[in-house]
């Protein structure tokens, strides 16, 4: 598989970043240094605390219930495996559709901390898409209808419906005849 990017990569790579709002951070420091400005550190400790339930939890439902409670968006049916998280930080920006998979300990990640600035940006994990043990997903990506994450992969594009992607940062799995 090539390691260039293709035109399609591009566009999506540009869409996701036209889907993330930046926040300057006034200061000497960098971005994380004044978190406390951007989100209320009592709300932070309470999605923390309920998401470290919902981590360890075996019942989907009561993860589920927990996940919802913090304003993540949960369709019916959604799996949730041991020690996933969505963001603490912004949990009412992730959205995981009808059906869909969270692998265990994947990140969903709705929020960047840089040095003058911190992006955030909605995750769409669409129906009956499955995420990998391990995978991170960046902010503002959109996991198609049916697509698959293979494990530990850092998905930092657009996922189109249907595809696989796999690695660091994820690509689309070819379509390559194996000698098998």
């Amino acid at each position: 598989m090539p390691d260039d990017i293709d035109e399609t990569d591009e566009t999506d790579e540009t869409r996701r970043h036209d889907r993330i709002a930046h926040h300057a951070t006034p200061g000497p420091g960098n971005s994380l240094q004044s978190w406390t400005r951007a989100k209320s550190p009592l709300r932070v400790a309470l999605n923390y605390v309920v998401i470290v339930l919902a981590r360890v939890s075996p019942s989907l439902k009561l993860k589920n219930l927990l996940l919802r409670s913090i304003g993540v968006t949960v369709g019916e049916g959604v799996s949730w495996g041991l020690e996933s998280t969505p963001d603490v930080f912004w949990p009412e920006l992730v959205t995981v559709e009808d059906h869909a998979i969270v692998g265990y300990d994947a990140t969903i990640l709705c929020h960047e901390f840089l040095q003058d600035e911190y992006r955030t940006g909605e995750v769409v994990v669409g129906e009956r898409a499955m995420i990998g043990a391990g995978a991170i997903i960046l902010p503002g990506v959109e996991i198609g209808e049916g697509a698959s994450v293979a494990a530990n992969s850092l998905v930092t594009q657009d996922v189109p419906p249907g595809e696989t992607v796999a690695g660091v940062p994820a690509r689309r799995m070819g379509n390559e005849e194996s000698p098998d």
